[in-house]
């Protein structure tokens, strides 16, 4: 049978110690123990099932941490406080004083300030490439490459990873892949395609209402082991935790993550193909004219679709901005970063959620001034959205 990711998630259940639906939320930052030496065995990673301390891990971050290592089809997972708590942990973990990095190009901006700008003050390099050209994959790896960093489907340029193809490089090369699956949950399984670790920023499309700030890192046991070691493990000691009252909201809002994911995809299929149609520069990976639309539609869980991010280039900032206050005017969506909301969100990513990339390196990877990025929401009447978003379209001259 093939694997559904939605089906993990709806197959797993806890139960409170009331027997209610739901789990308690653990309201404990610290955990007793029946006998000194158990205490003494958890400290040293030897007693599964034991509780430590919430920073370490606590009932509640640990049903969500199991039910999203089921979603992306991982032995399990570590929740964070947010989404660069769960990528940042992962590389301080791989890398040491003199190890290299080789990243795509077009990631999320903090990403990239990390790379570019803070772990190269601890001696780790990043070589920052074209992530969908293999050949200038492997041309920048060296003898101290250690991981090979990505997003399924980059932010904010939609470009796609081709994850079967740089996990058989990074097994090549004696490397961690690494994934960024933020964008696409559920549409594409990257520890399924070859991936070592899968991080989300939960904030997102998973928890979907804009009210709480997580990540997670889904891995191996032994890896998230050493996330956690006390003595050693960088989630443990950088001490980025998730709140359990938090991993309790979202945990809840994960059991819809599969009906709201085929909605905000079907949304943003319609609008991509109307504005295609209308003349509009638009990207959206489930277009035929995407460059890597055949590649994800050979990595993609078909059920939930290419994902709700498009984007289009109406050719200056001024324009764009234009266009964004008027289409939050007309009560389309919000002028906001961030994604997977019910609304419809809207930004200008050069001036915004990638404003830390330098504007020549932004020109040269084809960021624009007039890039809007798109994080299309749960609408009920997409063809009324459309007709309204078009009739904004007319009025600033784009049409």
């Amino acid at each position: 049978m093939k694997f559904d990711p939605a089906d993990k998630i709806q197959d797993l259940q806890y139960f409170s110690e009331f027997g209610g639906v739901n789990p308690s939320i653990s309201d404990s930052s610290t955990y007793t123990f029946t006998s000194a030496k158990t205490m003494f065995d958890t400290f040293e990673g030897n007693a599964d099932g034991c509780y430590l301390y919430s920073r370490h891990l606590s009932p509640s971050n640990l049903y969500l941490g199991e039910a999203l290592a089921a979603m992306e089809g991982t032995e399990t997972a570590n929740v964070s406080a947010s989404g660069m708590g769960a990528i940042t942990p992962v590389l301080m973990q791989l890398c040491g004083a003199g190890d290299h990095i080789v990243s795509s190009r077009t990631i999320y901006g903090g990403t990239y300030a990390f790379l570019k700008n803070f772990i190269s003050r601890f001696g780790v390099e990043t070589t920052f490439v074209d992530i969908t050209k293999l050949e200038v994959v492997e041309a920048a790896i060296t003898k101290n490459t250690k991981v090979l960093y990505c997003e399924s489907v980059s932010n904010p340029l939609l470009e796609v990873a081709d994850i079967v193809g740089l996990s058989k490089l990074a097994k090549k090369h004696n490397l961690k892949l690494v994934v960024d699956n933020t964008f696409s949950p559920l549409s594409i399984s990257p520890a399924k395609l070859g991936a070592d670790i899968v991080c989300h920023s939960l904030t997102k499309f998973i928890n979907g209402s804009s009210d709480t700030v997580g990540g997670v890192v889904c891995a191996s046991q032994k890896i998230i082991d050493n996330l956690r070691n006390v003595n050693n493990g960088a989630s443990m000691l950088l001490g980025s935790t998730m709140d359990s009252l938090r991993a309790s909201s979202v945990l809840k809002n994960l059991r819809t993550l599969h009906i709201r994911m085929k909605q905000h995809s079907f949304n943003a299929a319609y609008l991509a193909d109307k504005f295609q149609k209308d003349g509009l520069k638009t990207v959206y990976p489930g277009l035929q004219s995407h460059p890597s639309h055949q590649l994800f539609k050979s990595m993609m869980n078909a059920t939930y679709g290419f994902g709700g991010m498009l984007t289009i280039d109406v050719g200056s900032l001024e324009k764009a901005n234009e266009l964004m206050e008027l289409m939050q005017q007309k009560n389309l969506g919000c002028l906001a970063v961030s994604l997977g909301f019910y609304k419809t969100l809207f930004s200008a990513p050069g001036s915004s959620t990638s404003s830390e990339i330098p504007e020549e390196e932004q020109a040269e990877m084809g960021l624009s001034n007039g890039l809007i990025r798109f994080s299309i929401g749960l609408d009920a009447n997409i063809e009324r959205t459309y007709q309204i978003m078009n009739s904004c379209m007319h009025q600033v001259g784009l049409l």
